[in-house]
């Protein structure tokens, strides 16, 4: 679904742009990524909207085909978010355990509390990270918003996956430039 609007309060979620992985190969340039989602961070700040800074520091437990990541031989700061975000003492930070930032967090009331009843996701990674909250957040009710510009993947196949087949069922889908163009609407 194409982007048509945001709702009065609108939450940014970024997922998961921390030390450990923005250094990873991704389908696209990670400083792009980082680059856009401080766009929508300071655009969201502007408006004293809600921003998410979700880091992950494990993951699911259960038994699985694929290797896991020990852990324990990440380095040190691993987990802390990149600078470039331009951390704010108000910014809600959520750590996360498993793929998607509202299991087994209290984002959700956070952001109830807050009356938001629309996010927006961007962040690492398309087909784990950031699909798996916007499908959280969908199943928990929430309008999703897609910033197909502002999230990457290890993986192209799973990026182009994730944006042909699975986003369009979610929510809108729309570019950083676009969303901030809605919010600027709303505040002219």
């Amino acid at each position: 679904m194409a982007l048509t609007t945001l709702d009065p309060v609108t939450a940014l979620v970024v997922i998961d742009l921390q030390k450990g992985l923005v250094g990873m190969a991704c389908a696209h340039p990670i400083a792009d990524v980082v680059a856009r989602a401080r766009a929508l961070a300071d655009a969201f700040r502007a408006r004293d909207l809600p921003v998410v800074l979700v880091n992950v520091t494990g993951g699911a437990p259960g038994r699985t085909e694929a290797p896991r990541r020990d852990m324990a031989a990440l380095p040190a700061d691993f987990a802390e978010l990149v600078p470039e975000l331009g951390q704010r003492p108000g910014d809600i930070c959520v750590t996360k355990r498993t793929w998607g930032a509202f299991a087994g967090t209290d984002l959700a009331a956070q952001l109830r509390a807050l009356g938001v009843t629309q996010v927006v996701v961007v962040g690492v990674a398309t087909g784990t990270g950031v699909e798996s909250t916007a499908r959280q957040a969908y199943e928990l009710g929430f309008n999703v918003t897609l910033a197909i510009d502002a999230m990457t993947d290890t993986r192209a196949a799973a990026h182009d996956y994730s944006l042909a087949h699975v986003f369009p069922r979610l929510g809108e889908i729309g570019r950083t430039e676009d969303i901030i163009a809605l919010l600027e609407r709303r505040t002219a």
